[in-house]
């Protein structure tokens, strides 16, 4: 029976046109000038879009449109070609197809070759071999083109006009990876890739690529190779051979575009394995070197931080390399970049609670860095994080030294008063300081000249003062409240580790001295702002807990916040690990999946499950001979006869199966000689099986016929009242998993959509689209509504069919009892 011919192209027709005649479309075709052909043209592309018949229209192109040079036109007819019906109701080519092809072959040699790149990339589209035979000579003439563009698209319409033969073009393929045209080598790569997957094309292919990236300065084109790189990983066995590509792909890095970095250090990270981390590890040393020696702008600094991030993610994912890249990142503490000292300070957080022989070298380092750090924020981090993890008595002894010196001597407020004081000292004689220079002018007098120095200024002695006391005295007392909290950690945990009851009292004095200086200094009005309330009552909550400890502020103090960064890094470990594998897209195979030995099934069973580059070249050697089509597998097979050959309507079925939608394509041929007005297709269900639509009639002329297409579907007819309910009952019944997500059905509502999902053991999908109702002012109304199925197999969609009928005569036969 005819099928639906393919169609790549969509144009929307407006709808306030008029629909012109068939005479009309051939007058202006034949008579109009250019601009009035192009129209004509137009409105029969249109018209052919939308389902009408214009058995006329060919030759009128073929001899009044087709010798046109216009281009314009020459676009049109491209599409026009692409849409018009070329065989015969019984599969044949019309024969006025001969002179279209002649045509082809004449724009395949034209000497522009935009015309020539355009007719290859619309030969890609065709699927007639008796069309595209005839033109294979000057198809592969234009693989030798001179312009790029006409090589390119010659790549491709090889490759699409020869599925069979695919390998007698691999070494043509090859060649061209070194063309000296990006562009070329760019869709030969993509070309080798999808018509081999051997790991020695996928190298190929992948190493071009990386070439393209570095030779190419548009930024744009750099992306979009990436993105086939990234493709390319995708897939598990091109995965293994970029694995050991990662070292080329990092020479990428070159480039100054931030986000052509960030996409390869992501892929770079996607593709590193225990073999490859450790020379990852060095070349991001050496970038994190270059960041160093270049001129601070916003590029730089964000380009630093995603360094630091990669070398984060290489410590997690590889413990071993962490020695070596802790050294390097506790250099960016100091760092003006606030957000890459803020990453690394997560790094280092990370690193100390997983990996407990990383905490010596992780304090160590800390203790190095502190005195060097420059902002607030990475400063509060890092007192924290010494406050947490010193977990021995030289550790604490060591911090709290450390903080002693941030802080600087002890009171603060008699401290600050003391600089204020000599500060006042040390200007008056300064403002008073004249300096008398002797000078000779040109004509040999003397003369002076006086100058007077000027006073040391604020920023100075802000500048003198330790960082810590540098934060206090311009107002920021969320610090203190930090360090107190870490003095007291520390005064805690030192009188756990030490028994001596004389150091204790020591190291518990100093950290009370230290809370209460900040205190005092908070409320004295020497800072910039005074503390506030909050700050202030931590601190003498902190306070109070060294002076009188007890343990419930002993469990919160030392073992309740590490338990919090535990649940922390798990929760974030689980919120990453699903993410990752989403975007990986493991393939995973189920133990009772089917095994296809190739040696023992048909030539027609193998789409799509064996690798094409083998198949072509068993075909090419001989080894495999090829078969006609078998009777079995055919459309014909699946053609069910609705009425007899002699009457006067003759009308056949078929279920055709497009992806997931299933479609009753019916059709009907008018026999007789006379034309039927309103034509109807009745088509009677049985169960709860309906139709989505009754088919609309239509006029059949003498000898004419038509197609008519109807979906079934499972109707809702049962006895629960609740819309959700009976979601869940479906779901219950039938094993099927709801996708839609649950926000979208909560509410009270009186419709409900949602979309279900469920596969057979034979790795069959299916899907059903639950579309159910009632009325909203009639709260014990029955749900009604439809569902519809969508399978790739007829019998899936019937079996589930017919199970959701089962289950509602099930619960309608429950429901009678208890009704009665």
């Amino acid at each position: 029976m005819a099928t639906e011919q393919p169609c790549y192209t969509l144009i929307t027709a407006p709808s306030d046109t008029e629909q012109p005649s068939e005479q009309q479309l051939k007058q202006d075709l034949e008579r109009g000038d250019i601009r009035a052909k192009t129209e004509a043209l137009k409105k029969c592309i249109h018209s052919i879009l939308a389902g009408e018949k214009i058995p006329g229209i060919l030759m009128t192109v073929i001899r009044f449109v087709l010798p046109l040079q216009d281009h314009t036109i020459k676009k049109l007819l491209l599409i026009f070609w692409e849409i018009v019906p070329k065989t015969l109701p019984d599969g044949k080519l019309m024969q006025e197809m001969i002179l279209v092809c002649d045509a082809y072959r004449k724009d395949l040699q034209h000497p522009n070759e935009y015309i020539r790149g355009s007719t290859l990339r619309f030969l890609c589209k065709l699927k007639e071999p008796e069309l595209l035979e005839p033109l294979m000579p000057a198809i592969q003439a234009c693989l030798e083109h001179r312009h790029s563009y006409v090589r390119r698209n010659a790549v491709m319409a090889v490759c699409h006009a020869n599925p069979s033969e695919r390998s007698r073009f691999i070494r043509c393929i090859y060649n061209l990876l070194n063309s000296s045209s990006a562009a070329v080598r760019y869709e030969a790569a993509g070309t080798l890739v999808t018509l081999s997957s051997a790991p020695t094309a996928v190298r190929a292919a992948a190493t071009a690529y990386i070439e393209i990236i570095l030779k190419e300065s548009d930024n744009n084109v750099k992306l979009i190779v990436l993105d086939r790189l990234v493709a390319l990983k995708e897939h598990p066995s091109h995965e293994r051979v970029l694995q050991e590509l990662v070292m080329d792909i990092l020479r990428i890095l070159a480039t100054p575009d931030l986000e052509v970095r960030k996409k390869t250090l992501e892929l770079a990270m996607d593709l590193v394995t225990s073999r490859t981390v450790e020379e990852l590890v060095l070349v991001l040393k050496k970038e994190v070197t270059k960041t160093h020696n270049t001129v601070e702008h916003e590029d730089v600094g964000k380009y630093r931080q995603l360094l630091v991030r990669t070398l984060h993610s290489c410590s997690i994912k590889f413990p071993d390399v962490s020695a070596t890249v802790i050294p390097l990142l506790t250099e960016f503490l100091s760092d003006s970049n606030e957000l890459a000292a803020a990453d690394v300070l997560v790094f280092l957080r990370e690193a100390v609670q997983r990996f407990d022989n990383l905490r010596p070298l992780v304090l160590e380092q800390l203790l190095e860095a502190y005195p060097i750090i420059g902002s607030v924020r990475v400063h509060r981090a890092a007192t924290w994080i010494l406050g947490e993890f010193a977990t021995t008595a030289d550790d604490v002894q060591s911090v709290l030294t450390q903080v002693r010196q941030a802080l600087g001597e002890l009171p603060l407020v008699e401290d600050e008063r003391r600089r204020a004081a000599g500060q006042a000292t040390d200007e008056e004689p300064s403002q008073q300081q004249q300096t008398v220079q002797k000078l000779v002018t040109a004509d040999g007098t003397y003369a002076t000249q006086s100058a007077f120095s000027a006073a040391p200024s604020a920023k100075k002695a802000d500048a003198e003062r330790p960082p810590l006391r540098k934060y206090l005295m311009s107002g920021d007392f969320f610090v203190a409240s930090v360090l107190a909290a870490t003095v007291a950690k520390l005064a805690l945990r030192y009188c756990r580790l030490v028994t001596a009851p004389v150091k204790q009292h020591r190291l518990r004095a100093e950290a009370m001295l230290i809370i209460a200086s900040m205190m005092h200094l908070g409320r004295s009005g020497l800072p910039d702002k005074a503390i506030s309330d909050d700050d202030l009552e931590r601190l003498q909550l902190c306070l109070r807990v060294v002076a009188e400890p007890n343990p419930l502020l002993e469990k919160i103090f030392l073992s309740a916040c590490k338990d919090a960064l535990n649940s922390m890094l798990k929760v974030k470990a689980e919120t990453e690990a699903p993410r990752t594998a989403k975007e990986r897209g493991v393939l995973a195979v189920q133990p009772d999946a089917p095994i296809a030995f190739l040696q023992l099934s048909g030539r027609n069973e193998l789409a799509g499950s064996e690798d094409v580059f083998e198949a072509s070249l068993s075909q090419a050697v001989g080894a495999v001979k090829r078969s006609a089509a078998d009777f079995s597998s055919s459309k014909l097979s699946k053609v069910t006869q609705l009425t007899g050959f002699s009457d006067p309507v003759y009308a056949e079925a078929y279920v055709n199966v497009n992806q997931y939608d299933i479609v009753l394509d019916v059709l009907v041929v008018n026999q007789t000689s006379d034309t039927l007005q309103n034509c109807c297709l009745e088509l009677a269900t049985l169960g709860d099986l309906k139709l989505v639509e009754k088919p609309s009639p239509l006029v059949l002329g003498p000898k004419d016929f038509a197609n008519i297409k109807a979906n079934v579907k499972v109707s809702v007819n049962t006895t629960l009242t609740d819309l959700n309910e009976y979601l869940t009952h479906l779901m219950t019944s039938t094993n099927m998993r709801c996708l839609t997500p649950e926000k979208g059905l909560s509410g009270d509502s009186g419709f409900l959509a949602a979309n279900l999902y469920a596969r057979s053991i034979f790795g069959e999908d299916a899907l059903a689209n639950l579309s159910v109702e009632k009325p909203f002012n009639k709260p014990d109304a029955p749900v009604i509504g439809h569902i519809r199925i969508r399978a790739k197999s007829q019998g899936m969609a019937l079996s589930l069919g017919d199970k959701i009928s089962q289950v509602q005569k099930k619960a309608r036969a429950a429901a009678a009892p208890a009704g009665a």
